[in-house]
């Protein structure tokens, strides 16, 4: 099993903006082969901060994932408006 922690610190007057891109996100991807999880998360102490937490069967889903056509098209859509990012790709252990 793979977790995946990506989180996204945006401008400030694209908050919206960038949830409504990752509702679409979410949406098919929740449809994909091998996604256990994927949802997004706002920071309590700071609403510019976006965190994607997902779950997927393997690693060969998620490479797949990273290749479809909604990912291709809304992430770089997102990255406009991102002004810092960190991404943690994590096996599970137990």
């Amino acid at each position: 099993m793979i977790k995946v922690v990506a989180k996204n610190k945006l401008m400030n007057d694209k908050i919206e903006v960038v949830k409504s891109l990752y509702e679409e996100l979410v949406n098919a991807t929740r449809k994909e082969d091998g996604c256990i999880k994927y949802e997004l998360y706002q920071d309590d102490k700071d609403a510019t901060v976006l965190t994607m937490i997902e779950e997927w069967v393997d690693k060969d889903a998620l490479d797949k994932h990273m290749k479809t056509e909604h990912f291709l098209k809304i992430v770089p859509m997102v990255g406009e408006f991102v002004i810092g990012n960190e991404l943690n790709i994590y096996n599970k252990v137990f």
